[in-house]
């Protein structure tokens, strides 16, 4: 039986910390197009990093796995001397991964909730209704955290059983709400100001959008998990932009 995409982008993860080259074959080195600008164009730009990543001794972990299509998005793990949390995107197109996107945070502690950044429910629920929760997601997206209308906050969330993994917020609606509405002297500290992409298996949602935190260019992933059409769970990773000058590649973060 041939391996599914989510596990061939398992093996390829994991290759990093293994060693093992044949893995790599899944990427169409004719045709791969790196959307991390700290990476060089190509396959041949993707062996040299997990040459350099090797030596640091690393742990690769995918925590959730999901396919949309020709997309393969996940959730990973990953200590290289220091330990990171990230989404990955890949595009297949003829059996093989074409194009890649990603987003990568420090680890951080436990927020006040308990919740670490990965913990939580990694089975896929409710595949008939996989369109019906990316519409959800969208419009959630765009409507509260870009259009900035947060008093609509409880049509797509359940305030009451929502469960926060990110480091900085608690559980519930309300210190959802407070933490979307504060501001450094009148400017709002999460500024989302396009979605780029809606990624959907299931229950569960990954939006890909770009903003501001803090004043500062910032790439916005997003997994949510919903059920009963609503928003029940949430984890992310932030990443800074970096600066067109420092990039690798001109293909662009999103």
């Amino acid at each position: 039986m041939a391996e599914s995409k989510i596990d061939q982008i398992r093996d390829l993860l994991k290759s990093i910390e293994t060693g093992n080259p044949g893995p790599i074959a899944v990427v169409n080195e004719a045709k791969y197009i790196q959307h991390n600008p700290q990476t060089h164009e190509g396959s041949e730009g993707l062996a040299q990093l997990f040459q350099r990543l090797s030596k640091t001794k690393p742990r690769v972990n995918m925590v959730r796995g999901f396919e949309d299509d020709d997309y393969v998005f996940a959730h990973m793990e990953y200590d290289f001397a220091s330990r990171k949390i990230c989404f990955e995107v890949f595009r297949f197109e003829d059996g093989q991964a074409v194009e890649h996107w990603d987003n990568i945070q420090e680890r951080q502690d436990p927020n006040p909730s308990g919740h670490s950044m990965v913990d939580g429910p990694v089975e896929v629920t409710d595949l008939d209704r996989t369109e019906e929760n990316r519409a959800l997601v969208r419009r959630f997206v765009e409507t509260v955290l870009v259009a900035g209308q947060i008093e609509r906050l409880s049509e797509f969330v359940d305030k009451v059983s929502y469960i926060e993994h990110n480091p900085d917020i608690s559980d519930g609606g309300t210190n959802l709400r407070s933490a979307l509405s504060t501001s450094d002297s009148g400017q709002k500290q999460i500024n989302y100001q396009q979605v780029h992409r809606v990624l959907a298996e299931g229950s569960f949602v990954l939006s890909v959008s770009e903003g501001l935190k803090s004043g500062v260019h910032s790439a916005f992933y997003d997994l949510f998990r919903v059920e009963n059409g609503k928003v029940v769970e949430h984890w992310d990773t932030t990443e800074k932009v970096a600066p067109q000058d420092q990039w690798k590649n001109n293909n662009g973060k999103f």
